[in-house]
């Protein structure tokens, strides 16, 4: 009989969003079939993997060794892919790699639309709704943005730079090979730790360690663009003042990253203090160590200025793929919305929730009379409003706040106007569930959902066809080439009439505060 703790070997049926593989093995006694969910495995693999959880209601086991790859595998480019936990698909060629990522969003969203959408032939619907999914013009050396974290590999090790070791929150793998960016930012973290590993070695400074709170280092932040090869970099510390001037390892560091030979060119270096106890890149007070504290990336013939902390996409190639499909959702959603006589039309507002530095708001302002843009970090609207005067754009107004709180405050709709179509790009975590209700109070006739999380997008989808919209089309974009994680667009449509099970979701906002949980219990488990 199976029984936790005991080593079996499975067979993985499929692999759902994120990563959670479901794997069929024997019970060696019974020779009964039994269900296993094993993260970081593979469709088609065989593998050995420890019992964890031995419930009535769910079996699990911890992988412990891949004995048979599967019939899609390709040999993995990267030396670290093994202990490295940045990225799990590395040995999936880009075409498997696509139609797996498109296989998992299908079967989060499909059940949704099969119960909420009706009027339509299923299979019919599916085809029409689908759009082919999209990849990312390059697999490697594609990111524009990565956060490296000092440590060690080991208790008591030699000083690491680099990323979480596969299921580890502590051990730190130094990725001085990692194929996910290019060479520069190799060179830039491979320089970081010739720098400081002597000074940990002598005790004249010590990385950050989460249990105790004590320690300097804490992260290195490399941000490139790609069309421009401009480069910032900022080093994350503590208040912890080193054993050393603190002055003079800063200038240490400035200066040997000043003396690599890169393809692109370093614009700024900064210094982030973070006393805070969460593993997160948090920015209580930064000084430019050299040059500026931003850096400007171009987009489908825009410019946009990028500061330290503010979003944008971490794949700029793959951005442009994206935003050109968001566009062509805009112009189809327009196109249906277009008045019956030419003395009526006029362009319509458009409001961009969550708009970071402004990218998406901008690259639909042709087709609008005005565009509201709402964020929540204040350097990145700076930064949008910035953008928007250098491409002379003007008709796009940036407001900084929470979109629950601004959505549908009178300083955003008396100065922009009442919304025609919006837009949104939240984080995540999705659409606050008591931000949902003020959107659709505005009845707008389109909405555009772009979504970096497949689960949160299929709550919040609820939400929307709930309350009298239709999906049109959906969009899978391959963004994060190797990883777990995927976009997806979506184009909604306000129905003349709202579904039978129609829910007011005003009312049942406990509800959906249970669905957005039991999603995320999911997820954890």
């Amino acid at each position: 009989m199976i029984k936790k703790s005991m080593t079996i070997e499975a067979e993985i049926l499929r692999l759902d969003f994120p990563n959670k593989g479901f794997a069929q093995a024997f019970d060696p006694d019974t020779g009964e079939r039994i269900t296993l969910r094993v993260k970081g495995v593979l469709p088609g693999q065989r593998v050995r993997c420890v019992v964890t959880r031995n419930g009535s209601g769910r079996k699990e086991a911890r992988l412990t060794e891949v004995v048979q790859q599967a019939p899609v595998e390709t040999q993995v480019p990267c030396t670290h892919f093994s202990v490295c936990g940045g990225c799990s698909y590395q040995t999936l060629d880009a075409q498997a790699e696509l139609a797996l990522k498109e296989d998992q969003v299908k079967r989060l969203l499909n059940p949704v639309l099969e119960r909420l959408q009706t009027g339509d032939d299923p299979e019919k619907a599916e085809e029409a709704i689908w759009d082919p999914p999209l990849d990312s013009p390059r697999r490697f050396g594609y990111r524009n943005k990565m956060e490296f974290t000092w440590g060690d590999s080991e208790k008591d090790g030699p000083l690491a730079l680099g990323l979480h070791r596969r299921g580890s929150m502590y051990d730190i793998e130094s990725v001085t090979d990692c194929r996910i960016v290019d060479e520069d930012y190799r060179k830039i973290l491979k320089t970081s730790l010739q720098v400081f590993s002597p000074m940990h070695e002598q005790g004249v400074l010590s990385f950050y360690h989460r249990m105790t709170g004590e320690g300097y280092l804490r992260h290195l932040l490399v941000r490139k663009a790609a069309y421009t090869g401009e480069i910032l970099v900022d080093l994350v510390t503590t208040t912890q003042r080193p054993a050393e001037t603190e002055a003079g390892i800063l200038d240490r560091f400035k200066e040997a990253l000043l003396q690599l030979s890169l393809d692109g060119c370093i614009v700024g270096i900064l210094h982030t203090v973070n006393d805070a106890r969460a593993d997160a890149v948090r920015d209580e007070g930064t000084t430019v160590l050299y040059g500026q504290d931003h850096f400007y990336e171009e987009l489908l013939g825009l410019r946009f200025r990028i500061t330290p902390f503010s979003f944008f996409q971490t794949n700029s190639y793959s951005a442009e793929v994206l935003y050109s499909k968001v566009r062509e959702y805009v112009r189809m959603a327009l196109a249906g919305n277009a008045p019956k006589t030419a003395a009526s039309a006029r362009k319509p507002v458009v409001y961009d929730l969550y708009s970071g530095t402004g990218t998406i708001a901008q690259i639909v302002s042709p087709v609008a009379e005005r565009v509201a843009g709402i964020e929540i970090v204040p350097e990145a609207v700076e930064a949008a409003k910035k953008n928007a005067t250098d491409n002379g754009i003007e008709n796009c107004v940036f407001f900084a706040g929470d979109v629950l709180k601004l959505v549908d405050d009178p300083a955003v709709t008396e100065t922009v106007g009442r919304p025609d179509l919006i837009i949104l790009d939240p984080p995540r975590e999705g659409i606050h569930p008591k931000a949902l209700p003020k959107i659709l109070d505005f009845g707008v006739s389109s909405i555009i959902y772009v979504s970096c999380k497949p689960t949160s997008l299929t709550a919040d989808l609820e939400g929307f066809l709930q309350n009298g919209y239709r999906v049109e089309k959906i969009c899978v974009c391959n963004q994060f080439p190797c990883s777990v994680h995927v976009e997806t667009t979506v184009s909604l449509r306000k129905n003349s009439e709202r579904p039978v099970d129609y829910v007011q979701i005003g009312i049942d906002a406990e509800d959906y505060y249970r669905i957005k949980d039991a999603n995320k219990v999911v997820e954890k488990g």
